[in-house]
């Protein structure tokens, strides 16, 4: 990963932050070689309270979900792929459903989807609102993950502005990937006031230099400004943070050190 273009400010001191309920984005331990009763154990034993699924260990709705809650954890969230979700929505909800999730979020989209113009980003924000519309008919959250390709300005704009300007903000929601927002050029500040109101979820990583880690950090050990970052979050009507970290060497350890972090520890 590239330096980052744009940074904000060093490390954050300690102080005191607005608390959110804390979840891990799963694919962050998916070099783990242990069961998932253990995995699930360890995100317990840290503090974090929820879980956002990548994939489901090729368990039954009825299994994954007992073994969740058998850790005191609950489904916040679950990224499945645009093509998954397109084949087929109704099994897709029922499967969230019966594992105790209320979200469906689309993680990445292909370049040969999203294109690379004004037209095809509103193109694509109107296919997910179809898809966004049929979620909330049927009693389910529909959003959209951001990494740093949709920060690209075109025409004027960034791509994620065409493309939630394609869509209605009840049936497409944004899950800000805050350290993508800022690699990508844009301000995550900003972005958080312009879409208050959609953006229920957000993916805390930092930036740092390890080319090892992708050039991501543990949160707080980065570069992002966290002081200014979690109260607009607040302000702007956010539920969850999901901590990820896209490689992290030790990811045990990495989600712990973000987890004392956040929780002002």
């Amino acid at each position: 990963m590239p330096k980052a273009k744009k940074q904000t400010t060093e490390p954050s001191a300690a102080v005191e932050r607005p608390s959110f309920p804390l979840a891990v984005q799963l694919y962050t331990l998916r070099s783990l070689t242990i069961p998932p009763d253990e995995l699930l154990a360890a995100v317990a034993q840290t503090g974090y309270t929820g879980v956002e699924l990548a994939g489901n260990y090729g368990l039954p709705a009825d299994v994954l979900r007992a073994k969740v809650e058998a850790n005191g954890l609950q489904v916040g969230s679950a990224h499945i792929s645009l093509d998954m979700v397109e084949a087929d929505l109704p099994g897709v909800v029922k499967f969230q459903k019966a594992v105790g999730n209320d979200t469906i979020i689309v993680p990445w989209v292909a370049e040969s989807v999203r294109g690379a113009t004004a037209a095809s980003w509103e193109a694509l924000g109107r296919r997910l609102n179809q898809l966004g519309r049929r979620c909330r008919m049927a009693g389910m959250q529909f959003m959209y993950h951001n990494h740093d390709f949709e920060m690209k300005v075109i025409d004027g704009k960034p791509a994620i502005e065409w493309l939630l300007g394609a869509a209605e903000p009840e049936n497409v929601g944004f899950e800000m990937d805050v350290a993508w927002v800022e690699f990508g050029g844009q301000s995550v500040t900003d972005l958080l006031a312009r879409y208050a109101g959609r953006v229920s979820r957000i993916h805390a990583k930092d930036l740092g230099d390890d080319a090892a880690q992708r050039g991501l950090a543990d949160v707080g050990s980065g570069k992002l400004d966290w002081n200014a970052i979690l109260p607009a979050a607040k302000a702007a009507g956010v539920e969850w943070l999901i901590v990820e970290h896209d490689q992290p060497t030790d990811p045990i350890a990495s989600i712990q050190r973000s987890h004392a972090f956040l929780a002002g520890k």
